[in-house]
Parts: C-alpha cells; structure tokens; sequence
C-alpha cells in the first residue's frame, strides 16, 4: 500500500489549496479511517481533520470552519480542502489511512504548505 500526498504549495493568506492523497493497493482488512496530520517546523505532528469510512468527520479547533475533509471511496482518494488559509497553517501535511485491525496503518510522504504573509 502506498499513499501519494499532493497539492501543497505557496499561498498567500486568505487563499485556499485542496490536497489530494491518493492510495494504491489494498488493505486486506479494508480502510477504517483516514486522516490528515501536520507538522509545522520544530513541533509535534499534529492531527488536522479525520474521517470515518462512514463519513463521519472530526477537526482540530484550528482549523474548524476552514478546512474540509472529504473522501472518493471508488478511487481510493481522500481530499483536504483548506480556505482562509493563515501563517500558522504552514505545514507539512502528511496523509494517513488506518485498517481495521491493530497496527494496520500508512503514511504518505507529505507534501509542504507554505502560507505566506
């Protein structure tokens, strides 16, 4: 299985940006859940947005009211639509998918948002 992240880039702030993760191969026991994590410089990963294979969907404060997670289950994408983008959401922005059954989990290779002021 590997996940392939895209759609990082320069912004100013105020603008938008939509990631794209993208999964090849099958994870035998099937996705429970896939997320989105940052790591801006010299901090902690953190989580960004999370979504159940039901759709069920959950946020960081940070980023409520902004940012979008969405999935396409047909073709194993998953999408971070951010808006009103700030400083602070400068980033590398690491996608993530979880299967059911312990320890089943992959991470993409992270792409680099940059929000300029």
């Amino acid at each position: 299985v590997q996940l392939q992240a895209s759609g990082g880039g320069l912004v100013q702030a105020g603008g938008s940006l939509r990631l794209s993760c993208a999964r090849s191969g099958s994870i035998f026991s099937g996705v429970k859940s896939m997320a989105w994590y940052r790591q801006a410089p010299g901090k902690q990963r953190q989580l960004v947005a999370h979504i159940t294979i039901g759709g069920s969907t959950n946020y960081a404060d940070s980023v409520k009211g902004r940012f979008t997670i969405s999935r396409d289950n047909a073709n194993n994408t998953m999408y971070l639509q951010m808006n009103s983008l700030k400083p602070e959401d400068t980033a590398v922005y690491y996608c993530n998918v979880n299967g059911w059954g312990r320890g089943i989990e992959y991470w993409g290779q992270g792409t680099l948002v940059t929000v300029s002021s």
